[in-house]
């Protein structure tokens, strides 16, 4: 909610949000889905690790179903995980692309479109935590640009993230949709005359 305000409230601020996966979806999946919903001019970076890495390895919103080594689900979470992209991408983001952290050029190109996108961009980075998920180590080679460019078309974004393995990197989504722009009221000039607002 802060960074929304932010942004309503100073128009030609740029706002930039960090996060991770749990802040992302799971705690501040609201203030997401509306964020994408009314295409506020800001730009949200998860680093999506897939696991509560912070309280000690339990399975987190975005952690496969079959992870069986978190603490609190031994058999696994046994629920599908949320796509932070496909989320973003239904709820209306205007700019949506994922990166790995071992991909560090790559990343600030996408970063600096990101940025610069009017609307609510959204880019989700792979951030392995090898502490609580050493099988993660292999995102390093694994992960690879995609060979398909960004589409301005959500249903053709749609039905690429239905068939993505969740390892290619760089722009999914680019949208043309004008971002939210408040009707702000002038600037009252004293108290008096906003004490008649409330006159009975």
């Amino acid at each position: 909610p802060l960074p929304l305000s932010r942004h309503v409230s100073r128009p030609a601020v740029t706002v930039i949000v960090t996060g991770g996966d749990v802040d992302g979806v799971s705690i501040g999946g609201n203030p997401f889905l509306h964020g994408c919903r009314r295409n506020v001019d800001l730009t949200y970076i998860v680093m999506d690790n897939q696991v509560y890495g912070m309280t000690k390895g339990q399975a987190s919103p975005t952690t496969e179903a079959t992870w069986a080594k978190g603490k609190l689900t031994p058999g696994g979470p046994g629920i599908n995980p949320f796509n932070p992209l496909v989320i973003a991408l239904a709820s209306g983001a205007n700019y949506i692309a994922r990166c790995s952290s071992s991909d560090p050029n790559g990343t600030a190109k996408v970063l600096a479109e990101a940025i610069v996108h009017p609307g609510f961009s959204f880019v989700q980075i792979m951030s392995p935590c090898v502490t609580y998920r050493p099988e993660q180590r292999d995102w390093k080679k694994t992960a690879r640009p995609s060979p398909v460019e960004a589409t301005d078309d959500p249903a053709r974004a749609a039905r690429r993230l239905m068939s993505d393995d969740g390892l290619n990197t760089g722009p999914l989504y680019i949208g043309s949709r004008a971002p939210y722009q408040p009707e702000l009221k002038a600037s009252v000039e004293n108290l008096t005359e906003l004490e008649q607002e409330f006159v009975v």
